[in-house]
């Protein structure tokens, strides 16, 4: 969704919720579907925010296999404590750990370690499994000191002399590489894939494979075995999480730019550009010169057109209008800001001040004008800018109530609730008609804390508006988020009668009525048909297919995710929604590679999901 000052911020709150309407207080970390691909009630929270690499250099002195491999427990020592690790401040870290077998370093001191390579193989199986825990000493010793060429030449005797490798050795070489100056990354994808041969479930060689893998760029397998290890650590990993959210986010971004180089522009949905719309007053009608050129009568058309709703017919008018010429400057500046306002809504932000400034060029008192590029300007990230855009507005027209209402949404995006209510306010004082301040006042006021005075504010505005479905619809969601279903279900309901009466009914109320049946009766089959009504009237309702997405995660139904997700990336409008769509989509088919490599797992991750 557009981040503007002009869409309904409580519209804009239903796709927050559907990302969030099963989870509270979950682990951050992106693995958004995984657990309730395995059965819990959740949606992981992703933090868009690159996190440093965490420390992979780490080797295991023990002669076993990683603690943190496929048993998953924790060393204690006898008191209960965790032992600490030796840390080089400068360097990598060297774990302390009790050998698998504790009887396999004994009796190394006497061996002779300059023997060649035929007189090693010569040796009985036990001793050469003695040489390979003396080389494996060495090359840890080598590591703590720093010479990793020297260590890697250690672990590779140790891997030549044993009978049967160990998974660390490799793991360990594999660390060795990654130390390298440069790193040599196929080397350590290849010891990884032997560590992994032989424990499909070491963790740590799973990191440094991955690491390797992201230095090969490699990143769609790196996500693979990221998500791999945080899964098999029990979500305890925060380094790791953080790695699948790096990763995740350079795929997701890197793919959005290119494919938003070829991807042409597009409305969004109906509902959405409805809310848009409906965000603004009616203004009095344009009234044309007495011998009006083509442009001009194009330019009507277009007006009648967006009065019916019929936004593709709009935007193609108004661009011939501007084409044809338009005689008048208040028919311009009117074109100019219909078509910035297109702009704006298929993403061309650029474009869209570009227009929206030509209308204020043309008439300066166009406070609408001047409202929309606000709009822009918070979606570049620049409220200043927004607030100056409002200050010029009430100047040119103080009792424009808009100006108000739209300087209310931007205080409310910035969660400046109290001011943003006393905006709403104003806007109501100068004009008591307009749905929309009356409920984005009693919103502003529930996210204050006051939640008695909100509710006072939603039933006056019930009982002014009976006709109308936003306020039903929205007053329903106050009451979804006080637990109050049954209650916040037959709002829903009303608003949707409502809404069936119009030609081109808006969606919300059946998306909310489908997340509160889930979240009260666990119905997922309700929640879906209202899901499936919603899109046969919208198709592309952005809210009703992301619910949609994570229904069907619910059930384990990943596929089927997938192809929301992916459909979510069809519609969406700009880089940032793309980039949203594609995150959710790759993190999907990393956890469908982890399910298919692990089937072994689900029992074991269901039990994990239930302890969430």
């Amino acid at each position: 969704m557009a981040s503007s000052s002009s869409t309904d911020a409580a519209t804009s709150s239903v796709v927050e919720r559907v990302q969030n309407f099963v989870s509270e207080n979950k682990k951050a970390i992106l693995l958004t579907a995984v657990a309730a691909a395995i059965g819990a009630a959740g949606v992981a929270y992703y933090a868009s925010t690159s996190r440093p690499r965490p420390p992979l250099g780490d080797v295991e002195k023990g002669d076993g296999s990683d603690a943190s491999s496929s048993s998953g427990k924790k060393k204690k020592s006898k008191s209960g404590k965790k032992k600490k690790s030796k840390k080089d401040d400068s360097g990598p870290i060297l774990e302390e750990r009790k050998p698998k077998v504790a009887t396999v370093s004994e009796g190394t001191d006497d061996l002779d370690l300059e023997l060649d390579a035929e007189e090693l193989a010569a040796l009985p199986e036990e001793t050469r499994t003695k040489y390979a825990a003396a080389f494996k000493g060495k090359g840890n010793t080598a590591y703590t000191k720093r010479n990793f060429s020297e260590a890697a030449d250690y672990y590779t005797k140790a891997i030549n002399v044993t009978p049967k490798p160990e998974p660390v050795f490799y793991s360990n070489r594999a660390a060795c590489y990654v130390n390298f100056n440069p790193p040599d990354h196929e080397k350590v994808v290849a010891d990884c894939d032997e560590a992994l041969k032989l424990d499909p479930n070491y963790v740590k060689a799973l990191n440094r494979r991955a690491v390797g893998l992201e230095g090969l760029n490699r990143l769609e397998e790196a996500l693979r075995d990221y998500t791999a290890a945080t899964i098999l650590d029990k979500f305890q990993n925060a380094a790791t999480a953080n790695a699948v959210e790096r990763v995740l986010k350079e795929i997701a971004t890197t793919q959005a730019t290119e494919l938003m180089k070829d991807r042409r522009t597009k409305l969004p949905s109906h509902t959405f550009i409805s809310a848009y719309f409906a965000a603004f007053r009616p203004r009095p009608e344009l009234v044309l010169p007495v011998n009006p050129s083509q442009g001009d009568e194009t330019l009507q058309m277009a007006l009648g057109a967006l009065a019916a709703a019929n936004y593709p017919h709009a935007l193609s008018l108004v661009n011939e209008a501007i084409t044809q010429g338009i005689s008048w400057d208040a028919g311009k500046a009117e074109a100019f800001n219909l078509r910035g306002t297109f702009k704006f809504l298929v993403g061309d932000i650029d474009g869209s001040k570009s227009d929206l400034q030509t209308a204020i060029n043309i008439v300066p008192s166009s406070t609408q004008a001047l409202v929309k590029i606000a709009s822009v300007h918070m979606e570049q990230g620049d409220p200043a800018k927004a607030f100056e855009c409002f200050d010029e507005a009430i100047k040119q027209n103080a009792n424009d109530p808009d100006i108000y209402y739209h300087r209310g949404q931007v205080l409310f995006i910035m969660s400046e609730f109290s001011q943003a209510a006393e905006n709403y306010l104003k806007s109501t004082e100068l004009d008591d008609g307009f749905v929309f301040s009356h409920i984005q006042l009693a919103v502003a006021q529930y996210k204050s804390g006051e939640t008695g005075e909100s509710m006072k504010t939603f039933r006056r505005t019930l009982t002014a508006f009976p006709q109308r479905s936003e306020p039903q619809n929205y007053y329903g969601e106050l009451l979804l988020d006080q637990g109050r279903f049954q209650e916040a279900v037959e709002k829903f309901e009303r608003a949707i009668e409502i809404e069936k009466t119009k030609p081109s009914p808006n969606v919300l109320a059946l998306v909310n009525k489908g997340l509160a049946l889930f979240q009260w009766k666990q119905d997922v089959g309700a929640a879906e048909q209202c899901c499936a009504e919603a899109l046969e009237i919208d198709p592309e309702c952005e809210a009703a297919i992301a619910t949609l997405a994570q229904l069907n995660l619910q059930q384990s139904k990943i596929k089927n995710a997938m192809e929301m997700f992916k459909k979510q990336a069809e519609i969406a409008r700009t880089e940032p929604e793309l980039i949203n769509a594609l995150t959710y989509q790759y993190a999907t088919a990393s956890q469908l590679e982890f399910l298919k490599n692990y089937p072994n797992m689900a029992a074991q991750l269901n039990a994990l999901a239930r302890g969430m």
